[in-house]
């Protein structure tokens, strides 16, 4: 889980009026240009490093965390609700600028924990231990676990047990070629819930299998039920995604002092309009932001939010060279939009995640008939991408051994995962 901050409190800028507001998301959202510049964000659970199963008390993840703040690493380090360790790399002007950069961190991180006796492990929710308690203690983690706890536990599970690769991506050009924003916009919708099935890697979850491949994907469809939700993907992208954000309720009102406010379904557009309980600001608005959790989140550029954590210690290279190259090669971005335009029958008019599609995905993997087969189409296109973008014979490899182990087989990390658990 992604939670970029905004800052604590308001900065007590100038009323925010409605149609200020749409235009401002109309033009930070979508950056248009070409594209240029990828990143990724590795969130990874923190365990001991001689026995997984056991849980790390909470003096030494604290420890830890001092620890590792202290390395002198190019990727922004933050620390999850439960702990877990997240990396965010800057952006690159390359793949493999990011999976450089981001691996010589990783291995600093690695070298600093085992140190302390602790590991990293790359699952998409924790196998061994649920619930995990909360760590971090700040108002922004106090007011999501209350509301997200509304509608029940999955939200606690997602912000203390969950982890993830994400992969982020220039919005695209404003025009309507296979780099245009508004194809990449509607076919990161429909190769997300492949991404979902080929790398699902989350089917134990505190010691017991859940009946989903990607338990992490279906906490997701079980959250709140308009924060996690994506757009219509059908529409304009500007005006669909500001539209789903004046829309959506509020997550909080901060405050300076004292608690924060947790007003319940109270959309950001209703704020705008009574100007209860304060008047609401830009700072307001881009925080809000913040509290969306959509499969795929605009922010200027895209942040592809679906794919489960891998194990290993490269494990994590090839969901991102694989949606990178999707994504970047003109040639692979128009072979990956043939081959997914069959799942949208199956996705029907409903917004990911809780569609039929990404249900699917999450659940049956690439058992999936449909699925497998759009997943083979892509890897193949990846594959004959990855060269072109410069990707190196290493990571071209690993890509290819990662479809020939599960993509061919119809198959994915989880099974392997539920073999090793029975």
């Amino acid at each position: 889980m992604t939670t970029p901050s905004s800052g604590g409190i308001p900065r007590g800028g100038p009323p925010l009026s409605e149609s200020e507001a749409e235009a401002l998301l109309r033009g930070i959202c979508f950056k248009t240009g070409p594209p240029r510049t990828v990143g990724a964000e590795l969130e990874w659970l923190v365990h001991e490093l001689r026995d997984p199963r056991l849980p790390v008390p909470p003096g030494r993840l604290a420890a830890a965390i001092d620890t590792v703040r202290a390395l002198p690493l190019v990727a922004a380090l933050t620390f999850e609700p439960g702990g877990q360790l997240e990396l965010s790399s800057r952006p690159a002007a390359s793949l493999m600028e990011c999976l450089d950069s981001l691996a010589a961190d990783l291995r600093a991180v690695r070298e600093a924990l085992a140190r302390l006796g602790l590991g990293l492990s790359g699952y998409g929710v924790d196998p061994w231990h649920a619930p995990r308690a909360r760590v971090l203690h700040e108002p922004r983690y106090d007011a999501m676990e209350i509301v997200l706890g509304r509608t029940g536990p999955a939200g606690r599970a997602m912000m203390c047990e969950s982890a993830s690769v994400q992969v982020c991506l220039d919005a695209g050009l404003d025009d309507s070629g296979p780099l245009g924003y508004r194809r990449r916009w509607r076919l990161a919708h429909l190769l997300g819930a492949v991404l979902v099935a080929a790398f699902a890697n989350s089917p134990v979850h505190g010691g017991r299998r859940t009946g989903w491949r990607s338990t992490r994907q279906a906490l997701w469809t079980e959250l709140d039920p308009s924060r996690a939700l994506a757009p219509p993907a059908d529409g304009e992208p500007r005006a669909e995604w500001a539209a789903h954000v004046l829309d959506t309720p509020v997550m909080c009102v901060r405050t300076e002092r004292g608690p924060w406010a947790l007003p319940e379904g109270l959309t950001f557009r209703e704020w705008l309009r009574t100007g209860a309980p304060r008047r609401a600001d830009t700072d307001d608005l881009r925080y809000h932001m913040t509290t969306l959790f959509p499969p795929v989140r605009p922010r200027g550029h895209m942040e592809l939010r679906m794919i489960d954590a891998q194990s290993g210690r490269d494990g994590w290279m090839v969901p991102v060279a694989v949606t990178t190259a999707l994504f970047e090669d003109p040639v692979a971005a128009e072979a990956a939009e043939r081959a997914v335009a069959p799942l949208a029958a199956l996705a029907g008019p409903g917004p990911a995640p809780r569609n039929p599609l990404w249900r699917t995905a999450a659940r049956d993997g690439l058992t999936d008939p449909g699925l497998r087969t759009a997943a083979r189409s892509v890897f193949a296109a990846a594959l004959e991408a990855l060269p072109r973008i410069g990707a190196t014979a290493e990571v071209t490899g690993a890509v290819a051994a990662f479809r020939e182990r599960y993509v061919l087989r119809g198959a994915c990390p989880a099974d392997e995962l539920q073999e090793v658990a029975s």
